[in-house]
């Protein structure tokens, strides 16, 4: 596996979560896995296993590669190179990327499969993760495909979100190593530009994405972003994989975070984590607030996760019967109305800026409904950590957020939580007014809770289907058909 972060060495959002979970799934399958990422800022040992000079863009760096166990049969390779890896931040600075992110992230390509042409035997699969792992893919069908140990692996591409293409200017094209034959439509050109994600996408014998929905809605205009003819094109190799969840540390029956552990035989110990997370917001103990059902939010506050839906609601916010709790960062005009909200009902909304791990747990467990009205999204991990603490999530109906919720049925007294579909502040309002009513109806609210606590969203089904996957790329690999359905 090729990727930009993995945890737990680095984590800016759900790849990271992927990255170090799907992994160990995989191994628990039976297979050998090497993950290999950027050896960032901070402290992280490990072995050094090997040193290699690579040259790109006319520099030769000087590449360690240092090796991390992460379980039996999964390993972490770290490319140390301090010069383009050992930064404040992975990709840049607040809203800028770092101007050399085309080396940074070609070099990654390159030594992970410079690390994979060692020895005899190289891997059956090079599974690369997002733009930024793009050209793992681009480099294995050209500069690599002679090298022993490379030539017959298939190569497997994922999309966590589309949204982010990898787009540079063509000068860069002979300074990483790639012939101008490579810059035409069934390449990586796109719109007079170099895409990365475009070059995963056409040089992968499979590609990915993170729920069935998503790699429906991507093949679209309102979803694909100017991708969907590209996408349309490999349709037949295109599938969607549900994301999972790591139980192991997602659990409240055993979360440290927790005050205290709960199940579903057990929610009324949920109280503790309620109290817990108002007092931590600085929010009031009092009988009044007690009894309020709390609204939880743990997002990048941008336009992506519906946050202009909710400045549209800020003021009818604080007239609903609900405490609202939110955790994130993002763009600053969001958090100056958050920040506003609070000094105006510091009895009714506590916010937090930045990423706080225990505080993101605490909410999960704390809150009792859990909102996600994203105007698109590839999967959600939220909304699943949110099922499996009994806290009943109000979402859009997209992307993973559409395949792991069961709208609630008030006929059936059935579902897992609440769905609305268009990206209006009317159906955003309607919605949680359905949850926040039900939550007074405590027998048919336990109802809800118990059946989204009773959802499986571990890693080891969605692990088994990308075997399958990683079995049909290598069938695709040895026929040299990239072209045939999966």
């Amino acid at each position: 596996m090729v990727t930009s972060e993995a945890v737990p060495f680095a984590k800016t959002g759900g790849l990271g979560d992927v990255a170090g979970a799907l992994p160990l799934a995989l191994a628990r399958l039976g297979h050998d896995v090497t993950v290999v990422l950027p050896r960032y800022r901070g402290p992280q040992a490990g072995t050094l296993v090997e040193r290699l000079p690579i040259t790109i863009a006319g520099r030769t760096f000087d590449v360690a590669f240092v090796e991390h166990a992460m379980a039996d049969r999964v390993r972490a390779i770290l490319v140390d190179c301090p010069e383009l890896y050992d930064r404040p931040e992975l990709y840049g600075i607040g809203n800028s990327d770092y101007p050399d992110n085309p080396v940074r992230f070609a070099l990654l390509a390159r030594a992970a499969l410079e690390f994979g042409a060692r020895g005899d035997q190289g891997p059956d699969v090079v599974h690369a993760h997002d733009w930024q792992a793009g050209l793992a893919l681009v480099y294995l069908k050209t500069l690599f495909k002679d090298r022993s140990g490379l030539s017959g692996a298939a190569g497997v591409f994922t999309i966590h979100n589309l949204s982010y293409q990898g787009l540079f200017p063509p000068g860069w094209m002979p300074a990483l190593d790639l012939g101008w034959e490579l810059f035409g439509i069934e390449g990586i050109e796109y719109w007079g530009k170099m895409s990365l994600l475009k070059g995963g996408i056409n040089f992968s014998e499979i590609i990915t994405t993170v729920s069935p929905r998503y790699a429906k809605e991507i093949q679209t205009p309102e979803f694909g972003f100017g991708f969907d003819g590209i996408l349309k094109r490999r349709g037949k190799q295109l599938c969607g994989i549900l994301n999972g969840i790591d139980v192991a540390v997602w659990n409240p029956e055993h979360d440290p975070y927790l005050p205290e552990p709960y199940g579903p035989n057990t929610l009324a110990a949920k109280d503790a984590s309620r109290r817990a997370l108002l007092d931590t917001l600085g929010l009031p103990l009092t009988p009044e607030v007690l009894a309020r059902p709390i609204v939880g939010m743990v997002s990048r506050m941008v336009v992506q996760k519906g946050f202009d839906l909710l400045a549209d609601l800020a003021d009818e916010l604080l007239t609903l019967d609900a405490t609202f709790v939110l955790l994130g960062s993002g763009e600053a005009r969001y958090q100056t109305l958050w920040q506003g909200l609070s000094d105006r009902a510091p009895d009714r909304v506590g916010v937090r800026f930045g990423f706080d791990e225990p505080l993101a747990h605490l909410i999960e467990g704390g809150a009792d409904i859990f909102l996600m009205p994203s105007r698109f999204e590839p999967c959600g991990l939220n909304q699943m950590y949110s099922l499996k603490y009994g806290t009943v999530p109000v979402v859009r109906a997209v992307g993973g957020l559409d395949d792991t919720i069961d709208n609630w049925n008030p006929r059936t007294n059935s579902g897992t939580g609440f769905k609305f579909r268009d990206y209006t502040p009317e159906a955003l309002r309607s919605s949680l007014e359905k949850a926040l009513a039900l939550f007074r109806k405590p027998k048919s609210w336990r109802a809800v809770q118990r059946a989204g606590m009773a959802k499986d969203h571990s890693w080891d089904a969605s692990a088994a289907e990308y075997v399958s996957v990683y079995e049909k790329a290598i069938t695709l690999r040895r026929m040299g058909n990239r072209t045939a359905s999966v």
